[in-house]
């Protein structure tokens, strides 16, 4: 694992693109990011990104902006998600903080199983984010409806 730098720009697009449907993401509030030029944490193992993790900082606030593991049950996630915990804690930050929508059931359980705490509903948001992204889809996990935007924290 390690951090990422100017030269992974391509390759964190790329990865998004694949993973988000655009190099852009929509975090809260209808902001629009680009992973690539943001802070993160890449996982590989022979050669191959396995993981990919990218975060904001504003104040002593972190925002979990992107957060694949390519390897399901390998634990790349969770060593991601660890490091940056740390990460952020030695830049003085005291609460990490991200964005999912209402279909992300097993992302929600995989946050609160690692102490993130819900923190705000914000009804119909969604339909703001698809101005900005319209490859948002209407469908999402399970044939859920993606209507809503979660945004859970963890205090550091």
């Amino acid at each position: 694992m390690r951090p990422t730098g100017p030269a992974d720009q391509a390759t964190v697009a790329q990865l998004v693109t694949e993973s988000w449907g655009a190099p852009t993401v929509v975090v809260g509030h209808g902001r629009v990011l680009e992973p690539g030029r943001l802070p993160g944490l890449i996982a590989e193992q022979d050669g191959e990104v396995v993981g990919l993790l990218t975060y904001s900082v504003e104040g002593t606030t972190a925002e979990l902006v992107t957060f694949n593991s390519f390897q399901d049950g390998q634990g790349i996630g969770t060593a991601l998600l660890n490091a940056m915990v740390e990460r952020v804690r030695t830049e003085g930050c005291a609460r990490i903080i991200l964005m999912t929508t209402n279909d992300n059931t097993d992302a929600i359980r995989y946050y609160q199983r690692r102490g993130f705490r819900m923190r705000e509903l914000r009804v119909g948001a969604v339909a703001t984010a698809r101005a900005s992204k319209p490859e948002i889809p209407l469908l999402g996990n399970h044939g859920i409806p993606i209507t809503d935007e979660l945004e859970l924290e963890l205090t550091l």
